[in-house]
């Protein structure tokens, strides 16, 4: 039986402002350890687009008068194949299929890899990473990104916000509501936690950096993070 991850590798620790080489030589190293500790394991990488996405973005509604949300998500979605084929390319052999850039559509995990990008408008990468998780039958969806836990509340708005080690979908639903903004930056969006709910899937989030960390999480060992999940 196959042992399938999905992990959602934010944009923002791939390519913060440019490509991070130094992170993804340590995440490479980590990855490759990991699989050859057990040949049934496969990891599904869904990339983000990172800096690259909200530069673009930026410019096209600093330089456009007449903006498009479209458009925009359009211009995010492509930061993310670039960047998810930068992935791909990086593991070589071991993925074997092209970039997915549909996560609906049918077809075969051929490697020890599978790496997704952006999909289409109105989805983000943390919908496609849930699609594919129901896909192939992953009950959990490992969340990669800038920060080490999910706050109770924006701590930039709120100073007393705490970090959590645990939420409810419902607690999650609270905190980043129901609409889906191109570009905007939440813990996990708010169309992929609908679906998320939907399924009963777990969600981990965590700090995507501390490479030992993610060994820990990988491993089912105890890691720092937030568990989010139906109650």
């Amino acid at each position: 039986m196959e042992n399938i991850k999905v992990i959602s590798l934010g944009g923002s620790i791939v390519a913060p402002d440019k490509v991070d080489t130094e992170f993804l030589k340590e995440f490479y190293t980590e990855i490759l350890a990991y699989l050859n500790r057990d040949k049934t394991r496969k990891l599904i990488f869904v990339i983000g687009g990172g800096g690259p996405a909200r530069s673009y973005q930026a410019a096209y509604r600093e330089i456009s008068s007449n903006t498009d949300a479209d458009l925009q998500d359009w211009i995010g979605i492509m930061a993310t194949r670039l960047n998810g084929q930068l992935v791909k390319g990086i593991f070589g052999e071991l993925c074997k299929n092209k970039v997915v850039t549909d996560p609906t559509a049918p077809g075969s995990f051929d490697g020890r890899i599978m790496v997704a990008a952006g999909w289409k408008p109105g989805w983000s990468t943390d919908f496609d990473a849930v699609v594919l998780a129901e896909r192939f039958k992953a009950d959990t969806v490992i969340n990669l990104s800038n920060i080490s836990k999910v706050y109770s509340a924006d701590p930039k708005l709120y100073p007393d916000a705490v970090p959590l080690d645990k939420m409810s979908w419902d607690e999650l639903k609270a905190l980043v509501g129901d609409k889906w903004i191109p570009g905007r930056n939440v813990p996990f969006d708010p169309v992929a936690t609908k679906k998320a709910a939907e399924l009963g899937l777990t969600v981990i989030t965590a700090a995507g950096k501390d490479i030992s960390n993610m060994s820990k999480l990988l491993e089912n060992q105890d890691f720092e993070g937030t568990v989010i999940g139906p109650e």
